[in-house]
C-alpha cells in the first residue's frame, strides 16, 4: 500500500435510515437539490462491518465510534459492538461511543451498553423547541433527559450533543443547565453548520456572530456553576471569536481541521471520506486500498486547503479557518473561508478580498494581512 496517513479513529455510520428529520442535519445524502449529490449504496450487513473492522485494525485504526442516521435502527448493531470488545482489540483504552437521538433506548439496550463499555451521546436539540428542531412529535426533550439519567445511573458515560441553531439559541442555557442537570457528564456543542437538510434553511439557522460568541459564554458559564467540561465539535475559526479565546476554561474548541489527520469515515454502504460533512467519497473500506482519491485526501492531511485570505495571517499555523468542507459545500471551493470566518471583524459569505493573481487586496477591502491582535485559544 502507498504511503499515506490513515488516523487511528473512525467512525461508522452504520445506516442511512433515521427516525428523526433534524432540520439541521448535516448528513451529505439529505442535501437533495440543495448541495453535493450523494448517491447512497447498498447498506453493508454485519458480517460486513467485521470485515471492515478487520481490514482497518491492520492499517493501524485503533478507536471506533458509532453513528448514522439513527444507529439503533440498524439490526445487529449490539452484535457488531459485541465483536469489537470480545474479537477485536479495538477502544482497549476505553469506551466506544455510541451517537443516538435516544428515541428507540430500552433498558435491556442500556444494560448491554453498560456490559459493553459504552458512552453514550445523546441529542438534546431543544427543550419547547424540540419538535420543531428533530421535526418529530410526541417524543419531545423529556425522552432524552429521562435516558440520561438511566444510563447516568447505570454507570454508562453519558454527553448531550447539542446543535445551536437560530431556532433554539434562546434556550441555550436551559439546555446546557438540564443536560447536567439529568446525568450528562459532558457537553458537545455545535454550531450549525450548512450541509445536508440544512442547506435548505440555511439562512434562518445560521447563528450571528454575537450568537456564536454567546454560545461559548453560555457553555463557560453552565460548565463553570456545574463543574464539569465540554467540547465544540467542528473547530471554530479563530478570527470569529471575540477577544482572547484563552479566557475560556471549561468548554474547549480548537482550531485546526481534524478530517483525515485524526478521524475519518466509513459510510453505511462502506464508503470512506474524510469526516461526516464531507459528501466526496474518496475510496471504499472493502475495496482496493481504502483511499483511492489520494489527492484529495493529502489536501487534509497536508493542509494544502488554507484560504487565499488567510495565508498571511499570523495564526495560520494553528487555525485553519473554520470547517474546510463546509466551506466547499457552500462555495464549491475548500479554499473558501468558513461561513462564521470575518475578516477584520465582517462577516464573509465564502468570498476572498485576496486577489492570488495581484498578491493583495483590492482596494477598500479589509486587509487581512494584518497581523491580528487576537491570541490563540488554549
Amino acid at each position: 500500500m502507498y504511503d499515506l496517513h490513515i488516523p487511528a479513529n473512525v467512525v461508522l455510520e452504520m445506516t442511512y435510515a433515521c427516525n428523526f428529520r433534524c432540520v439541521f442535519c448535516s448528513c451529505p445524502w439529505e442535501a437533495g437539490e440543495h448541495g453535493p449529490a450523494y448517491v447512497k449504496g447498498t447498506e453493508l450487513a454485519i458480517d460486513q462491518w467485521r470485515e471492515i473492522l478487520d481490514r482497518l485494525a491492520v492499517m493501524g485504526v485503533r478507536n471506533v465510534s458509532i453513528s448514522g442516521g439513527e444507529a439503533l435502527l440498524k439490526d445487529g448493531v449490539v452484535d457488531l459492538l459485541e465483536y469489537v470488545r470480545k474479537d477485536t482489540d479495538f477502544n482497549k483504552d476505553g469506551e466506544i461511543v455510541f451517537i443516538s437521538n435516544g428515541a428507540l433506548l430500552d433498558d435491556a439496550t442500556i444494560d448491554a451498553f453498560r456490559r459493553l463499555k459504552i458512552h453514550l451521546s445523546l441529542s438534546l436539540q431543544g427543550l419547547d423547541t424540540y419538535d420543531a428542531q428533530t421535526g418529530t412529535s410526541g417524543i419531545g426533550a423529556g425522552n432524552v433527559l429521562h435516558w440520561l439519567g438511566k444510563a447516568h445511573e447505570a454507570g454508562i458515560g453519558t454527553t448531550a450533543n447539542i446543535t445551536l441553531t437560530a431556532w433554539n439559541y434562546h434556550e441555550a442555557f436551559d439546555l446546557m443547565a438540564n443536560a447536567l442537570i439529568a446525568g450528562a457528564d459532558t457537553l458537545l456543542l455545535n454550531r450549525f453548520l450548512p450541509g445536508g437538510r440544512g442547506l435548505s434553511r440555511r439562512q434562518e439557522l445560521a447563528l450571528t456572530p454575537a450568537q456564536l460568541n454567546g454560545m461559548l459564554e453560555t457553555a463557560e458559564k453552565v460548565l463553570g456553576m456545574s463543574r464539569r467540561k465540554g467540547h465544540v465539535g467542528t473547530e471554530f475559526p479563530l478570527c470569529a471569536v471575540e477577544g482572547d479565546g484563552r479566557r475560556f476554561k471549561e468548554i474547549v474548541f480548537g482550531h485546526r481541521c481534524a478530517a483525515a489527520k485524526d478521524f475519518f469515515v466509513v459510510d453505511p454502504a462502506g464508503f470512506v471520506r474524510v469526516c461526516n460533512h464531507s459528501p466526496v467519497k474518496v475510496g471504499h473500506a472493502l475495496e482496493g486500498d481504502v483511499v483511492e482519491d489520494v489527492a484529495y485526501w493529502r489536501t487534509f492531511t497536508d493542509r494544502a486547503y488554507i484560504p487565499d485570505a488567510c495565508v498571511m495571517c499570523r495564526h495560520v499555523s494553528f487555525c485553519d479557518c473554520g470547517c474546510r468542507e463546509v466551506a466547499s459545500i457552500c462555495t464549491g471551493s475548500l479554499r473558501a473561508l468558513d461561513p462564521d470566518a470575518r475578516i477584520d471583524g465582517m462577516p464573509v459569505d465564502g468570498e476572498s478580498p485576496f486577489d492570488p493573481l495581484q498578491g493583495a487586496f483590492p482596494a477598500g477591502a479589509a486587509d487581512a494581512r494584518r497581523p491580528s491582535s487576537r491570541r490563540p485559544a488554549r
